[in-house]
């Protein structure tokens, strides 16, 4: 939808690929060696699942879609209408427009200037950026308004190892707590520790065994604050979703409906949030831009050999 971006690369000699989307700056494709990452979709439909959405200025959903700002009641719109929440953010139907493109890199943005319960003016931009295993993504957020804005990111990639069906996958996931939620998929405040539950993906767990709309908390983290969650092959490759320091949260998303050329198949999300659901109100997560502060955050997609 809208118009497409195509990026190429050939770096360290390996071919790279992706398609980046115009609206909801969605990543769309993204291939190494010819070996696709990321499910596809047909080539006229909607991002489905929210596939490949950027999601700001909050991730998953505002129960209710309200909240409170100064003591003054919010109400967002309600995009989730079956469970009655504001779900992913402002800008999931934005024209992005390109501000920076080579042929392996682009950046596009789109501003937000005060919509139904967000009375706050930001600037974001995302970038994407080929490398030699993968992708970078590189967000950057700036309050134009006056005021202290809360903000939060994540985004929403359907992962894949090339032609192996998504049930023959192993899901590992480096975090040590689950975030409990209600019938409507808000958190209820209570986090439970992993070990010894059907939460604990550490050691990976097979997609073809699991149902998941879930967030986990607690992630694991390398000496430099960044953490790895990976989508395994049988024949040992992995797809990896890696976060920087300020992406603190992890869901898992699987649908065994998603549409592809040849029907409908499994497929599952991978999503990294720098808040949970909800943050608004709960304030977990959430961050406060001051007028004129800007706060950069990247997270990309790697592809390993064994």
């Amino acid at each position: 939808m809208g118009e497409h971006y195509e990026l190429q690369g050939m770096l360290d000699g390996r071919s790279q690929k992706a398609v980046v989307t115009e609206i909801a700056a969605s990543l769309r494709a993204l291939e190494i060696d010819g070996v696709a990452l990321l499910q596809d979709y047909p080539a006229q439909s909607a991002p489905p699942s929210c596939a490949g959405w950027v999601l700001v200025p909050w991730p998953n959903r505002v129960a209710d879609g309200q909240w409170t700002y100064d003591g003054v009641p919010q109400q967002l719109e309600i995009t989730e209408p079956g469970n009655g929440n504001a779900l992913h953010g402002l800008l999931s139907g934005a024209s992005y427009r390109v501000v920076h493109r080579t042929a392996a890199s682009i950046t596009l943005a789109a501003d937000i200037t005060s919509a139904p319960g967000y009375p706050f003016q930001l600037a974001t931009s995302v970038g994407y950026q080929l490398t030699a295993d993968g992708l970078l993504v590189t967000h950057s957020l700036t309050n134009t308004g006056s005021r202290a804005a809360p903000v939060a990111v994540g985004a929403h990639p359907f992962l894949r190892v090339g032609a192996v069906p998504t049930e023959d996958l192993k899901l590992v996931i480096n975090a040590g707590a689950h975030l409990e939620v209600n019938d409507r998929l808000n958190p209820t405040g209570a986090t439970t520790a992993v070990h010894g539950t059907k939460h604990d993906f550490r050691a990976g767990q097979l997609i073809r065994e699991v149902a998941l709309d879930d967030a986990w908390s607690g992630v694991l983290r390398e000496p430099d604050g960044s953490s790895l969650h990976y989508l395994e092959a049988p024949d040992g490759r992995q797809v990896q979703l890696f976060m920087d320091a300020s992406f603190g949260y992890v869901q898992a998303f699987t649908t065994r409906v998603f549409p592809s050329e040849s029907g409908p198949v499994t497929a599952v999300a991978l999503e990294p949030m720098t808040a949970p659901a909800d943050a608004f109100n709960s304030g977990e997560g959430l961050r406060w831009l001051a007028p004129g502060e800007t706060w950069h955050l990247s997270w990309g997609v790697r592809y390993r050999l064994p």
